[in-house]
C-alpha cells in the first residue's frame, strides 16, 4: 500500500519518525510530506533516510511531474502525524499553499489525523468546528491523548503513541472502528528515538559436554540496565549471557533478547549491534580465558591433579572500541563498560577501575567493587561511574539502591554525555 504521511510543525513532529517504522515494518511504502515548519523539529535527510523516499514541501518542486498533484492520486492512505491546529484550520478551508495541503485536496482515498497541540488550542471552538467539519467529509480524526504536554502543562492535546496511529490508521482502510487510546502515554525519555544494546549476564566456556569455565554473574544488572534504558524511550536489544529466564522475566515488552554462551558469541552478537546502536552497555561478565580445546566426552577421574591448557579470550569492549575509532562504526556511539573489580594488596579496587578505564578508551565505566561476593546475584548494587578527562578517570556519578534504582542513574549519565 502507498502511504502519504504528512507531518505537521510541532513539538510531537519526532514521534512521526516511529509512525514511519511501523507503517514500514508492516510491508508499505511510505512518503514523508513534511510542512516547512515540520522541517524546523526533523530535517528532510531523516525522512528520507528512513523512508527511502524523496521529501517535497513546495509545489513548485518536481513541477515536470507535477508532483503536487501525482502524489496525492497515488496515494492509498494518507496519515497526519502531528496534526496541528493550523494544518486542521487549513485543510477544513480548502487551501493548498504547500505540498502537503495540496496533496489532501488531490487524495481521493481515507485520510487519517492524530492531533496533538495545547490543551486551549485543542478545546477551543474553531479546532472543534474544523475537526467536525473534516469528519463530516469522512477523515477519520483520533483523539488526542492526555498527559503532560510541552512545558509544565497538562490535559489533553497529547499525540498517540505511533503504534496506536498505525492500528487506527491501518483501521481506517480496512473500514473497521479506530482504537481509542487505553491510557495517556508517558512522556518522552531521554534516550528517546536511540537504539541501545545492553549485554548482561556471564560467558561459559565448555570443557566438556556438562562442564564449563564461568562466573558468578546473574546478570540482574543488566536486565535491569535494559529495562531502564526501554523506560528512557530507546529502542532496545538485550545480548543474554546465561542469564535465567526468571531474570529475564522482568524485561518490558518490546526488548529483543539474543541469547549467547561463549566470550566469542558474545563478540559476535554485540558486534552485530555496532552498526545500529546509537549506545552499548557492556554489563556482561566475559570469561578472560577459554579451554584450548573442549573435550568431546565427559572428563573422567584420574586420581591426580588436573592440567588445563587455557587461551585468552578476545577483549570484546576493547574490539568496539577499536571498530569505532576505525570508522566501522557510529562515530557518535558510546561505548559503556563495566568493571567488577576487587582490591588486592598493591591497590584498591577503584584504581583498578581507573586503569580499565583508560585502557580500553571506552566513554564511561561502571564500577562495583566485588569483594566479599558483594553484588553477583544480589537485588542491589552500589557503583561509581568514570568517564576520562585529560588522561585521568574522573567521576561524573555515583549511585546505591536497587539495581534498577541504580541503572536509572547510570542511563541518566549516559544521557547527560551525549547532550554535552
Amino acid at each position: 500500500m502507498r502511504i502519504v504521511l504528512g507531518v505537521a510543525g510541532g513539538i510531537a513532529a519526532y514521534k512521526a519518525a516511529h509512525v514511519l517504522r511501523g507503517l514500514k515494518e508492516r510491508g508499505h511504502e511510505v512518503r514523508v510530506v513534511p510542512t516547512r515548519a515540520a522541517l524546523r523539529f526533523v530535517g528532510a535527510p531523516t525522512w528520507e533516510a528512513l523512508s527511502g523516499q524523496p521529501v517535497s514541501v513546495d509545489v513548485f518542486e518536481r513541477v515536470d511531474e507535477v508532483e503536487h498533484v501525482r502524489v496525492g492520486h497515488e496515494a492509498d492512505l494518507v496519515v497526519l502525524a502531528p496534526a496541528t491546529a493550523d494544518l486542521l484550520a487549513r485543510a477544513r478551508t480548502g487551501m493548498a499553499d504547500d505540498m502537503l495541503t495540496a496533496t489532501l485536496l488531490t487524495a481521493t482515498c481515507p485520510v487519517v489525523a492524530a492531533p496533538a497541540m495545547h490543551t486551549q488550542m485543542w478545546e477551543h471552538p474553531a479546532t472543534a468546528e474544523n475537526v467536525a467539519v473534516l469528519r463530516s467529509r469522512g477523515w477519520t480524526v483520533i483523539e488526542p491523548a492526555s498527559g503532560r504536554l510541552t512545558g509544565a502543562d497538562s490535559g489533553p492535546g497529547r499525540l498517540p503513541e505511533p503504534e496506536e496511529i498505525v492500528a487506527a490508521a491501518l483501521a481506517a482502510v480496512a473500514d473497521a472502528p479506530a482504537p481509542q487510546p487505553a491510557e495517556p502515554p508517558a512522556p518522552p525519555g531521554p534516550l528517546s528515538g536511540l537504539m541501545v544494546a545492553v549485554s548482561a549476564g556471564g560467558t561459559r566456556e565448555p570443557l566438556d559436554p556438562v562442564r564449563f569455565l564461568g562466573n558468578r554473574s546473574s546478570g540482574k544488572q543488566g536486565v535491569a540496565l535494559a529495562a531502564a534504558s526501554a523506560a528512557a524511550g530507546a529502542e532496545v536489544v538485550l545480548v543474554s549471557a546465561n542469564v535465567d529466564t526468571a531474570v529475564l522475566s522482568a524485561l518490558p515488552a518490546g526488548v529483543r533478547v539474543e541469547e549467547v554462551e561463549t566470550t566469542q558469541e558474545l563478540q559476535a552478537a554485540m558486534s552485530g549491534c555496532q552498526s545500529d546502536a546509537d549506545v552499548i552497555i557492556m554489563a556482561a561478565a566475559v570469561a578472560d580465558y577459554r579451554p584450548a580445546a573442549a573435550a568431546d566426552h565427559k572428563m573422567k577421574k584420574t586420581g591426580g591433579a588436573l592440567g588445563l591448557d587455557l587461551v585468552e579470550n578476545p577483549d570484546v569492549l576493547a574490539g568496539l572500541v577499536a571498530d569505532r575509532e576505525a570508522g566501522r562504526a557510529r562515530s557518535a556511539q558510546t561505548l559503556v563498560g563495566f568493571a567488577a573489580e576487587t582490591g588486592s594488596p598493591e591497590k584498591p579496587a577503584a584504581v583498578y577501575a581507573q586503569e580499565k578505564l583508560l585502557r580500553k578508551g571506552c566513554d564511561l565505566l561502571v564500577f562495583n567493587d566485588v569483594s566479599g561476593d558483594r553484588a553477583f546475584g544480589a537485588d542491589s548494587n552500589e557503583v561509581t561511574v568514570y568517564r576520562p578527562a585529560q588522561g585521568r578517570a574522573e567521576v561524573v556519578a555515583s549511585a546505591a539502591g536497587t539495581k534498577r534504582q541504580v541503572s536509572e542513574e547510570v542511563i541518566a549519565a549516559i544521557a547527560a554525555v551525549r547532550n554535552r
